[in-house]
C-alpha cells in the first residue's frame, strides 16, 4: 500500500518505519524544516539544548522499539541517572530520589522517618497495577469503548483504587504532604494535575523506581537524527518544510493529500500532527477538538551560563509552599501563577560535552495554564522572579552568568501547532484516557489513522513509539 505521513514527530518516524519494514510505500510530509515534533532544540550560538523532552523513562521499550525497525541499541547511548533527582520544598527541606531501592529507604528514613512503611507498600501496590495496567492500557487499543470496560477491567479498577485521581490515592500511603507531592509531581511530566489524573498514572512514579531515569548522551532530540537516517537508508520519501492543507475524503473514505504542490493520492494517511488539531485538515467532517481539553502549558526558560554548577543534579524540582493549590490554578486559572514549581535540567553534570568548556545549559520549566494570558512586562517579572529563587537554593550567581536567555510560552507552542497552546496535547484526566482518548483508527473515516501524545496510550516519547507500534499492528490487521 502508498502511506502519507503527515508530521514527522517521533510517533510519525516511527510508524513509517514500521510501516515500510512491513513492505509498505511510505512518504513523511512535515511542515517545518526540521524533524522530530515535540522533540526538537533550542540553540544560539554555542549553546544547544533539548527544548523538549529531557527525562528518559522506560529505556527497555524504548529500545525494544528501535530495535524492531532495525536500529543497534549502540546508536542511543542512554547514561543512568541515579541518584534520580532531587525535590527542594519552600521550608528548605530536600529529598533525594533514587533508583536504587536501599538508598531510597535510606532517604526518606533520614528526611521523613514516619513515611518508610508507607513507600514500601506504595510501591508494592504499584508493581501490581503496572502489571496489569500494561497488559490491559498500553498494550492494546480501544475501538470500541465496551473492550475498556471489560468485567476484568472494571473489577481490577474498583479493588486497587487506580479510579482515584493521583492526589486522593498517595493519601492512602503517606501522611506527610511532601512525600505526597514527591510522588505526584510526576504527573508533570505528561501535563496533568494530580488531582485531575486517574492514579493509574502514578505507574510514572513507580516507573522511576523500576526501571530509572536516563539521559541520552548528545540530548534526546539526538534520538531524530537516528530516527531520520534510519528513513532515509530504507528509501522512506520525506519532504520537509511541506504543509498539508487538506486529507482528501470522499464518502468517509481517505483517498489523498492535497499540498501546495497539489493533490497526491493515497490508500491510507496517518497524521501525526497533535491530533485535535485534524479538524482543520478533515473540513465537514469530524469535530473532535471540542470535546477536549489541552494539557498545562509551560513557561519554558533556556539559558547559557559562563560557569558550571557541578554540585547540582542533572534534573531538579522546586516546588511551591502549596503545591495542590498551585496545580488546581494551573488547571483553571489562566493568570501567570504567584508562586510556581518549576523544574531545572542541568546536562553537564552528566555530560560534559552539552556545553563548552567551562560553561552550561540550562533549562527551566514552569507549569502553567495552557491559556495563560499575561503582557511582556508581566512575564519578564516572572522569569526574574524564578531565577532569583534559583540562585537563592541550588544556582549562586546565575544571574551575573547568563550569556544567553530564551523564553518560550504557550502562545509560542499554540502558534507552532500545539493544541490550546498545551506542551503535551490532550489532558490526561480520567474522561482523556484509555478507551475515552482519541484512537489510532480514526472512528470514522476509513483509512485515516493517527499517532502521537494526544492519542492512546498518551504522552512521553515511549509511549508513543509503543503507539506506533500498536497503529502498525493495527494497519497490518486490516483495521
Amino acid at each position: 500500500m502508498n502511506i502519507a505521513v503527515v508530521g514527522a514527530g517521533v510517533g510519525g518516524l516511527t510508524t513509517a518505519l514500521l510501516l515500510e519494514q512491513a513492505g509498505h510505500e511510505v512518504t513523511i510530509y512535515e511542515k517545518e524544516p526540521r524533524l522530530g515534533g515535540r522533540l526538537t532544540y533550542q540553540t544560539n550560538g554555542e549553546y544547544t539544548v533539548d527544548q523538549g523532552p529531557t527525562i528518559v523513562l522506560l529505556p527497555d521499550l524504548l529500545l525494544e522499539i528501535l530495535a524492531e525497525v532495525g536500529i543497534s541499541s549502540d546508536a542511543v547511548d542512554l547514561i543512568r541517572c541515579d541518584p534520580l533527582y532531587d525535590i527542594h520544598y519552600s521550608d528548605g527541606t530536600t529529598l533525594r530520589k533514587w533508583q536504587d531501592q536501599r538508598k531510597q529507604t535510606e532517604e526518606i528514613a533520614r528526611t521523613f522517618p514516619r513515611e518508610v512503611a508507607g513507600y514500601e507498600q506504595y510501591m508494592e501496590e504499584m508493581r501490581k497495577i503496572y502489571h496489569f495496567g500494561t497488559k490491559a492500557f498500553l498494550s492494546r487499543t480501544f475501538s470500541l469503548k465496551r473492550e475498556f470496560l471489560s468485567f476484568e477491567n472494571v473489577k481490577f479498577v474498583l479493588a486497587s483504587q487506580s479510579y482515584k485521581s493521583v492526589t486522593a490515592y498517595l493519601t492512602r500511603f503517606f501522611d506527610d504532604i511532601r512525600m505526597r507531592h514527591a510522588y505526584a509531581l510526576q504527573t508533570l511530566y505528561i501535563g496533568g494535575a494530580p488531582h485531575q489524573v486517574p492514579a493509574l498514572y502514578g505507574l510514572i512514579s513507580y516507573s522511576e523506581h523500576e526501571f530509572g531515569i536516563w539521559y541520552v548522551k548528545g540530548g534526546y532530540y539526538s534520538l531524530v537524527d537516528v530516527l531520520e537516517k534510519a528513513c532515509q537508508e530504507r528509501g522512506i520519501r520525506l519532504y520537509k518544510g511541506t504543509q498539508v492543507n487538506r486529507i482528501l475524503v470522499e464518502q468517509k473514505k481517505v483517498h489523498g493529500i492535497s499540498t501546495e504542490q497539489g493533490d497526491f493520492h493515497y490508500d491510507k494517511v496517518i497524521y501525526n500532527g497533535d491530533y485535535p488539531t485534524i479538524e482543520s485538515l478533515i473540513p465537514n467532517e469530524t469535530v473532535v477538538q471540542k470535546k477536549l481539553k489541552p494539557s498545562s502549558g509551560c513557561v519554558m526558560v533556556y539559558l547559557g551560563v559562563n560557569k558550571r554548577y557541578d554540585q547540582v543534579l542533572t534534573h531538579q524540582f522546586y516546588l511551591s509552599d502549596d503545591f495542590d493549590q498551585y496545580m488546581e490554578k494551573v488547571a483553571q486559572d489562566n493568570r501567570l501563577p504567584v508562586d510556581p514549581s518549576c523544574y531545572v535540567f542541568n546536562p553537564v553534570t552528566i555530560d560534559a560535552e552539552a556545553a563548552p568548556d567551562g560553561k552550561s545549559v540550562l533549562y527551566v520549566l514552569i507549569p502553567v495554564s495552557a491559556g495563560v494570558e499575561y503582557d511582556q512586562a508581566e512575564l519578564e517579572q516572572f522569569v526574574e522572579k524564578q531565577i532569583t529563587r534559583l540562585e537563592q537554593v541550588s544556582f549562586p550567581d546565575l544571574r551575573e552568568v547568563i550569556e544567553w536567555k530564551s523564553i518560550r510560552t504557550p502562545k509560542d507552542a499554540l502558534a507552532e501547532g500545539l493544541f490550546g497552546g498545551g506542551s503535551f496535547g490532550a489532558a490526561p484526566t480520567i474522561t482523556q484516557s484509555g478507551a475515552f482518548r482519541p484512537q489510532l483508527v480514526h472512528p470514522t473515516i476509513k483509512g485515516l489513522y493517527a499517532v502521537g501524545a494526544s492519542v492512546h496510550p498518551g504522552g512521553g516519547i515511549p509511549i508513543v513509539m509503543q503507539g506506533a507500534r500498536l497503529l502498525s499492528e493495527a494497519i497490518k490487521k486490516g483495521e
